[in-house]
């Protein structure tokens, strides 16, 4: 399960790239209660969604010569200059070149084997998200790509993620946790991408614990946003849903089955 408690390779920061970053704070404001809080010019206007307080995820506005609209999944790094290098030796790619944030961290924007970015945050004053696992917050990270082996074999040389396969009738679920840290620590999971033409290339896909799916699909909806997958119930996980802001950054909520504080265990989604 995903906490606080960050170690290499866990994830630990998300953000947002849209470009209209006042009418994303709106529209997931009024799904998960975040209240976002612009930087000023020395970080871009790179700011922080707030959840009680806490910072949730990252924000900024963007433009379309910067990618389209998305989340970016963040993962832990001692040492962001030498893990963009393993990125590079393994097939992948360097997108934004380490760098310092003020004394926060050192950032970097990789590409993996198969084209799909993700980045890397080396703390520094900046340890990582202060929420999440609870309603609102970042609960489990989904990989969805063509080629399942050989996507964990790259994050397993560039970030050291393990994997342990879930069997099931129709196939195996396989999902990450840090090395190390045992299968209890598992906070993600890589699936093969489904021949849907809206899947057509990989990704990664945050999910958000919330109470009522069916509500925030609602609201979702309402605000301009798109359904992907309606509030469907999924046991041993819960009810989950997959969605689309209005411009086109793809993420997923889910009520999980699971006693709070016990995390969300999407590999069983697949038994």
């Amino acid at each position: 399960m995903l906490t606080t408690r960050y170690v290499t390779g866990s994830p630990n920061w998300i953000d947002l790239g849209v470009p209209d970053i006042g009418g994303a704070a709106a529209f997931y404001g009024d799904l998960f209660g975040w209240r976002f809080e612009p930087g000023g010019p020395e970080v871009g206007g790179y700011g922080l969604f707030r959840l009680g307080g806490r910072t949730a995820a990252g924000g900024m506005q963007t433009t379309a010569e910067q990618g389209p609209p998305s989340w970016t999944v963040y993962f832990q790094a001692p040492d962001a200059d030498a893990t963009a290098r393993a990125a590079e030796q393994k097939h992948g790619r360097v997108l934004v070149q380490p760098m310092d944030v003020q004394d926060l961290g050192r950032m970097a924007i990789l590409a993996d084997q198969a084209g799909v970015s993700f980045g890397l945050w080396q703390p520094g004053r900046n340890q990582g998200l202060e929420a999440v696992q609870e309603p609102g917050s970042l609960c489990w990270v989904e990989l969805y790509t063509a080629d399942v082996p050989a996507t964990a074999a790259f994050y397993h040389s560039v970030l050291g993620l393990e994997t342990a396969g879930v069997d099931f009738p129709s196939g195996t679920y396989t999902a990450f946790h840090p090395a190390g840290e045992g299968e209890e620590a598992m906070f993600g999971g890589v699936v093969p991408l489904s021949g849907d033409p809206a899947e057509e290339q990989a990704y990664w896909l945050p999910y958000f614990e919330v109470t009522d799916p069916d509500a925030v699909v609602a609201r979702a909806g309402e605000r301009g946003g798109t359904v992907r997958l309606p509030a469907t119930d999924v046991p041993g996980v819960g009810r989950l849903a997959k969605l689309a802001d209005p411009y086109g950054a793809r993420f997923a909520v889910v009520r999980s089955e699971r006693p709070e504080g016990q995390g969300t265990d999407l590999s069983e989604q697949h038994a």
